[in-house]
């Protein structure tokens, strides 16, 4: 378990420097393009979905909870929402350039979500036409403000360093317990849970996905690493997990929880079923 314990550390301590330097470039990106994307995304009308998945690509700090606002203030469709928190890709980003993945690998998963975003945003304004328009109800009300970082005061370095520490420290916790897990039951055994049962491992992937905290990607992300699960059930959970933006939803648009039900259900559904047929298919990454 010494062994554990320093393996561990050790790994969370050779992150954070990249960690730090991802984090560093998505404040920048948040401070000078945040307001802008929201406004892009207003405005987009029809073509709503389209661009929701593309600007929830971009690593922006609680853009997926914005678009859940937006929503429920009646200024966009239910399509664009569903792009928004299909592409969004919370901590995964960082964690995979931090741990110096190759710029091939980070293109594909981008491409896969954002295929599945842009398909998935305008079959459910077509289907169930919950597009609405109105006036907005509500503010934005963001991620960090959620987190206490306070980024707008305390600017880009010191809020880069908030969330650096504070993933950090999930990263830790989630490697301690998977390096201890491996370490009692063995890697090869862990992997044939999700390998002998692909269907069952992209389910459960995407549950854990839908924990609305950044926690839920870290521990995918992590686990892919690690070679517990395969692309199939990484992409599941990286497809569900779209950080707080369904706890926001949940929140701002109280009043029609069988919408954001059916929100979730989609969500659900859709990772598994795009998970489900990657491995099928026995596609690779």
């Amino acid at each position: 378990m010494i062994d554990v314990l320093i393996d561990t550390l050790l790994d969370a301590l050779k992150l954070l420097p990249f960690l730090f330097a991802t984090y560093l470039l998505m404040e920048f990106i948040e401070h000078k393009a945040g307001e802008k994307s929201e406004i892009i995304i207003r405005r987009a009308g029809r073509l709503g979905p389209a661009l929701g998945a593309l600007l929830g690509l971009v690593p922006q700090c609680g853009f997926s909870a914005g678009a859940a606002s937006l929503y429920a203030g009646g200024l966009v469709s239910a399509g664009t929402l569903i792009a928004v928190f299909l592409s969004t890709s919370d901590e995964m980003l960082p964690i995979l350039i931090s741990e110096k993945v190759k710029a091939s690998v980070l293109i594909e998963i981008l491409l896969i979500k954002f295929v599945t975003a842009l398909i998935a945003g305008f079959a459910a304004d077509i289907i169930i036409r919950l597009g609405r328009k109105g006036e907005n109800e509500r503010r934005i009300k963001s991620i960090c403000d959620d987190d206490h970082c306070h980024c707008e005061e305390e600017g880009i370095f010191r809020s880069a360093l908030h969330h650096t520490l504070q993933i950090a420290l999930f990263i830790l916790i989630v490697t301690f317990a998977l390096n201890t897990a491996v370490h009692y039951i063995g890697e090869d055994n862990l992997a044939k849970v999700f390998v002998n049962i692909p269907v069952a491992g992209c389910a459960v992937s995407s549950l854990v996905g839908l924990i609305p905290n950044c926690a839920a990607s870290v521990v995918i992300t992590e686990l892919y690493l690690s070679g517990i699960i395969g692309t199939g059930a990484m992409i599941s959970g990286l497809l569900t997990g779209c950080g707080i933006g369904l706890l926001v939803l949940f929140r701002m648009n109280k009043h029609n929880a069988k919408e954001n039900l059916a929100f979730l259900l989609t969500l659900y559904v859709t990772g598994v079923v795009i998970g489900s047929v990657i491995e099928f298919l026995g596609i690779t990454i």
